[in-house]
């Protein structure tokens, strides 16, 4: 760079220095649009400054500018954070900003710097505002005087109180439901007309809908959708985003290779914004002067339903989440999952069932594959502890594919009969199993009521010490908030149940939708099955999901079949 040659000063020649000059500039978001604080303004004010002002011979370095960015930490700040550096290699022995406010909003960074680290490695520092000061001219200007440490203090409570302001606007914004992030999640865009709002991505949902058929009803495994997106050069979310024209960046965006993971496919498969529901909070800053973000807890998320339009529908999520919570291992090299992984439980120790394949060569010198399931305690820990539960994989498919037919079978018939129950005049909505259940936990929680008001009084009359009353009470406390949650379940399901039961209950649709069943897959199993128990003899039984909304239709049509009984 050019040097500029200034004034002489009154100093000899043997005492002069040579300044290398960094220009330090910093604009925040929270300054807006004030021309004032603007990145050119800065500059303007200091060039005049070097050029009319400075009296010292000087080389300017560089001018070093974050824009759009906090100054409560350093982090963040990449050019602050390249100017240090070479403070350090003594390409720069003389900083010029325009405020404090531009350099530090952190009261600790200010005194470290202008204190310890400037001195340190012979650092001159000039402040053109208001408190101007050169620490070169009066090296005492930071500390002899309050005038420093008190607008460093200031500055420092400013940027408190806009972060705490900041956050209780994007509170606000989330609790409404309107999107605060810079980049919509993969699937959406922003809206033109509202930045707050989210519009579908066709390209991107396309994927995602994809991504859950795949997984609930093509039986893939997570690392098998990996591998097909890749086969199909299907770009990952980051660098669509960046064909997009997104400037979107990562803290693992160094380690990108271009590939999908099954990291990023768990998050698909897990986030509840492609059913419509905003969900935002996930994770917070530290502080305003610790810029690193941690993870809070789920309770403490912001959750807005139905604010935007699905990319896909709340019964299919569902499924999803239902299936990753079992046991979906794949075959060596295969895409898909085992039709029955994770359904599988030995009755009699109600340890998994593990597959087994065994090959055999036929007399025509063809080779027959065998596949079969075996209970695993038996296979991996030990033979008598339980028996083997054989069960062939065309036994057990023919098997449960009956267990649905009869099942749907009888949802079909118990449909007719409810349908028949609606048609008369007087029907009756009761639900005596579940009245009876919420009659004796109400019991049992004035019973326990009662026992922490008598443990206060057993307290106080010095049967028990103080240490085990506030013990005791702790625990028959907790106990009676599991009760009263109880209670408040069984309370909705009296009330769900008052309103009866029609024929176009999302139940007997769920099952009535495959009414003309033919054969299985991984789809069906997930929406209609909880457990397949295996017995000996080749002999299962299936649970199925929702038994508390069958228990409801055979309670209505007992209690209506009851009440026609004494009618007549």
């Amino acid at each position: 760079m050019p040097r500029i040659r200034k004034v002489e000063s009154k100093r000899s020649k043997n005492e002069r220095v040579v300044w290398r000059v960094a220009v330090y500039i910093r604009l925040s978001k929270d300054d807006g649009n004030d021309e004032s604080l603007s990145v050119t303004n800065q500059k303007k004010i200091i060039q005049e400054y070097l050029e009319k002002f400075f009296e010292d011979e000087y080389t300017l370095v560089d001018v070093y500018v974050d824009d759009g960015i906090s100054g409560t930490t350093d982090d963040s700040r990449i050019s602050f954070l390249r100017m240090i550096d070479d403070v350090k290699l003594g390409l720069v022995n003389c900083i010029i900003c325009k405020t404090l406010a531009r350099t530090f909003r952190n009261y600790a960074d200010q005194g470290y710097y202008l204190e310890e680290f400037f001195p340190l490695y012979k650092t001159r520092f000039i402040c053109l505002g208001s408190p101007s000061f050169d620490t070169y001219k009066n090296p005492e200007s930071i500390t002899d005087g309050m005038d420093v440490p008190i607008t460093g203090l200031m500055n420092d409570r400013y940027a408190a109180r806009t972060s705490n302001d900041v956050r209780r606007t994007f509170n606000m914004k989330r609790r409404n439901g309107e999107f605060i992030g810079a980049f919509a999640p993969y699937g959406y865009k922003k809206d033109p007309e509202n930045k707050n709002a989210l519009i579908i991505d066709e390209e991107a949902a396309e994927v995602i809908r994809n991504i859950y058929h795949w997984y609930v009803e093509g039986g893939m495994s997570k690392i098998g959708i990996v591998k097909h997106l890749n086969e199909l050069g299907i770009l990952t979310p980051i660098d669509y985003k960046h064909s997009k024209g997104l400037n979107i960046k990562t803290p693992q965006q160094a380690k990108n290779d271009g590939m999908w993971s099954i990291t990023t496919i768990c998050t698909i498969l897990k986030n509840r914004m492609y059913v419509g529901d905003m969900v935002q909070g996930k994770q917070r800053i530290i502080s305003y002067k610790v810029h690193k973000s941690i993870s809070t807890p789920e309770d403490e998320w912001f959750i807005v339903e139905n604010t935007h339009e699905p990319i896909i529908s709340r019964e299919l999520f569902e499924k999803a989440q239902s299936l990753s919570k079992r046991d979906t291992r794949t075959a060596p090299k295969q895409k898909k999952v085992y039709l029955f992984s994770g359904f599988l439980r030995c009755v009699d120790c109600g340890r998994s069932m593990t597959k087994k394949t065994n090959r055999k060569k036929m007399a025509d010198g063809t080779v027959k594959t065998y596949v079969y399931y075996v209970c695993s305690t038996n296979s991996f820990k030990s033979r008598s502890m339980c028996s083997r539960h054989r069960i062939s994989i065309e036994g057990l498919t023919e098997a449960v594919l009956k267990a649905i037919q009869m099942q749907i079978s009888l949802i079909g018939n118990m449909a007719k009969i409810i349908e028949k129950i609606n048609q008369q005049p007087a029907v009756s909505n009761k639900s005596l199993h579940f009245e009876k259940q919420l009659k004796g936990k109400e019991k049992e929680l004035e019973k326990m009521v009662n026992v922490i008001d008598g443990l206060y009084m057993d307290w106080k009359c010095g049967d028990i010490s103080r240490s085990e009353y506030a013990r005791m009470k702790s625990k028959f406390e907790s106990k009676a908030r599991e009760i009263e949650e109880v209670i408040a379940n069984l309370k909705l399901e009296v009330d769900i149940a008052s309103k009866g039961v029609g024929s176009n209950d999302p139940y007997l649709k769920r099952f009535l939708k495959y009414e003309n069943i033919k054969e299985l897959n991984r789809g069906i199993l997930i929406e209609l099955i909880d457990t397949i128990y295996v017995y000996e003899n080749n002999k299962i039984m299936v649970k199925f999901n929702f038994e508390d909304q069958h228990q409801r239709m055979l309670e209505f049509i007992e209690s209506n079949r009851i009440t026609s009984e004494k009618e007549e």
